[in-house]
């Protein structure tokens, strides 16, 4: 395998911007916006719409690759440098010493352009809860509006919480056959209800997923906000990695980014809104000098604002994937993505027949109770009649590419879906280009192992149960040998890997919150014309994937961005 060159951030050649701004250096804007990702996206429109003057800095370079519109190039997208952020997780005993692997979005649309595409919201108590932990106007009630404000569901529904006219098409059901069949008919032989509309009134059962997927191609906030929004006047700039907010006099009034190995700068009348990511948003405060003191000082920043939650309150969804070898003939995407079976795919996508090619990560879901009895799920579960591997590049400069089997397989990752452990993001220094150090601190509470635990044990009892079991021939991942929760345990901390769900290390709280970093409207504390609005502010995990809530919290942002600037 050829080398593949490493893509840099500040190669000119790499953006586009708005005619008439190419020889600009010292911009003024209403609003600015750090980061192109998912958030950023929606706020860009709304802003737009409200008519607003907004610019967006991206680090990464536009969303322009065949990948990006193809459903299923996410895999070819996870270690894929150019347009994610290859981040990785410390090492550390609870994960067998290992590093884990963090891809995140770095393109326009962040991870919604490189994502599963998997559309779920979360349960109503986990919005309820934002609100009890004392941020006004977040319970469900609040941001159920926002939700369907946002989408176009193609589905069955009730049209009392789903939205039939925003600009986020959502489909469900995109392919179904014998063994997808099988697996929900097992899961209900389980005791899982069958649920129509997991965003519905109830997201406790077995069904199929959601996905941000239109007429065979990916729908993300790029092709849904963020490209309108330029056509309407946005000067969206990519290749523009922010390095400093500017303070002064205690209010944020500008970002220095560098582009093509210049620095330059970019001015804002009323507010600078941070959306680079669950890392990169308490990254650039830190590298600003707002957060820890202590941390600051060991990186050698100055401190220009003492806030001591600023890359705290890290979590992440973690766990395994099971997989199934199935028998000779069991309905599998495996045979369909490989030899001749490939060709014939891309010749349905083309003309745009059901095919293999326009599928989310995962096709069925199970969402379950770890404890019976309980009210409320607290583990996922994810299954596709489709089995893989990893291999890696064994020429300089080469990446990891995920390989389809050869042989049918049926692949089920779990969660642990509000997981109580939490870690942290801390700058090393102050330069832009470095990684800080992200630890979540995966398995830290016992509650987080014991339900996992239990999540991957109804997994297995799942692919026993008739009809299922009729197309299952052993289980390959792990093997049969696994069998006492220890054991379980182990497995998991040899093989676990991230849910791609980093939330939470700008924390939204109250001032007596010692770890929030904005107020409910989302304010950075103690400066004026700071906002973050991305998943980092979640102050603990949703039930689900986090795309369709940071979508949510990039239109909460817009209209409380919109109702300051009147005041």
């Amino acid at each position: 395998m050829a080398a593949t060159p490493r893509y840099d951030a500040t190669r000119p050649r790499q953006g586009w911007r708005r005619p008439g701004r190419r020889g600009s250096v010292n911009d003024m804007f209403d609003h600015v916006i750090v980061g192109g990702g998912t958030a950023a996206g929606v706020m860009a429109w709304r802003l737009i719409e409200a008519g607003r003057s907004v610019c967006v800095l991206e680090a990464g370079p536009p969303d322009r690759r065949f990948y990006h519109r193809l459903p299923v190039g996410f895999s070819q997208m996870l270690f894929d440098d150019r347009t994610t952020w290859q981040y990785a997780s410390e090492p550390n005993p609870a994960t067998a010493g290992r590093a884990i692997h963090i891809p995140q979005g770095r393109t326009l649309g962040g991870s919604s352009s490189v994502n599963g595409m998997a559309y779920v919201r979360g349960q109503p108590a986990d919005f309820d809860r934002w609100a009890e932990l004392g941020n006004r106007g977040w319970s469900y009630a609040d941001v159920l509006p926002l939700f369907r404000r946002s989408e176009r569901y193609l589905g069955e529904g009730d049209d009392g919480y789903r939205g039939r006219a925003g600009r986020v098409s959502i489909n469900t059901r995109l392919w179904q056959d014998a063994t997808t069949d099988a697996l929900v008919e097992a899961a209900m032989i389980r005791g899982h209800p069958f649920n129509q509309d997991y965003n519905g009134k109830e997201q406790r059962g077995v069904g199929y997923f959601q996905s941000m997927i239109h007429r065979g191609r990916r729908v993300s906030t790029a092709t849904a906000f963020l490209h309108p929004a330029r056509r309407r006047g946005a000067d969206v700039r990519t290749g523009a990695l922010a390095h400093r907010l500017i303070i002064a006099e205690g209010r944020v009034t500008g970002v220095d980014y560098l582009s093509g190995g210049t620095r330059r700068r970019v001015s804002a009348r009323h507010s600078v809104i941070v959306a680079a990511g669950p890392v990169g948003s308490p990254k650039l405060l830190q590298l600003s000098g707002i957060g820890p003191g202590e941390v600051l000082r060991h990186a050698g920043a100055p401190l220009r604002h003492e806030l001591p939650g600023v890359g705290e309150n890290l979590h992440d969804h973690y766990g395994p994937r099971l997989v199934a070898r199935l028998k000779p003939g069991a309905a599998s995407i495996n045979a369909r993505v490989t030899g001749l079976g490939l060709a014939g795919q891309t010749l349905r996508w083309l003309i745009g027949k059901p095919n293999a090619l326009s599928i989310g990560a995962a096709l069925i879901h199970v969402y379950g109770s770890s404890e019976p009895g309980s009210d409320r799920p607290d583990y996922s579960l994810h299954f596709a009649p489709l089995s893989y591997h990893v291999e890696s590049g064994t020429a300089p400069g080469s990446r990891p590419v995920v390989k389809i089997d050869d042989r049918p397989g049926l692949t089920c990752g779990a969660w642990q879906m509000r997981p109580l452990s939490r870690g942290h993001v801390r700058i090393r220094s102050l330069d832009p280009h470095e990684q800080p150090v992200i630890d979540p601190r995966y398995l830290a509470e016992e509650t987080d192992r014991r339900v996992i635990v239990a999540a991957m044990k109804e997994a297995r009892a799942i692919f026993a149960t008739p009809p299922l079991a009729q197309l299952v021939d052993h289980n390959l991942i792990p093997g049969d040998d696994v069998r006492s929760d220890e054991e379980w345990l182990d497995f998991v901390r040899q093989t676990g890997g991230t849910g791609f769900h980093l939330i939470g290390a700008c924390r939204m709280g109250p001032r007596s919150d010692p770890l929030a970093v904005v107020d409910e409207r989302l304010r950075v504390h103690g400066l004026e014309g700071l906002y973050v609005a991305d998943s980092s502010i979640m102050p603990e995990m949703v039930s689900a994937n986090t795309v369709a809530a940071t979508m949510m919290i990039g239109e909460k942002a817009s209209d409380l961005i919109v109702q300051d600037s009147r005041g």
